[in-house]
């Protein structure tokens, strides 16, 4: 008796995406994938890292610039003049 059995492959988990971070570094690998990395503050540090690379900087989709939790704008104290 004879049994093959035929390797499974399993797509790749994606990768989740830093939301923390506002820039992405996408770098293209032999065989054609990709992978994506999101840790850049700025679109230089970006470009610093993909110089001479097969690389692309990207804006991430899944950043919010943050907000601040103290208003912008205050009314002032009235003058109460005791």
């Amino acid at each position: 008796m004879v049994v093959l059995v035929a390797p499974v492959f399993a797509p790749a988990a994606a990768e989740p995406l830093d939301p923390n971070y506002p820039v992405c570094l996408q770098k293209w690998e032999w065989g054609g994938s990709s992978r994506i990395s999101c840790s850049y503050r700025s679109w230089e540090d970006c470009k610093t890292s993909a110089m001479g690379l097969s690389a692309t900087c990207l804006t991430n989709p899944y950043w919010s610039e943050p907000t601040s939790a103290r208003p912008l704008h205050r009314r002032p104290a009235p003058d109460r003049g005791w």
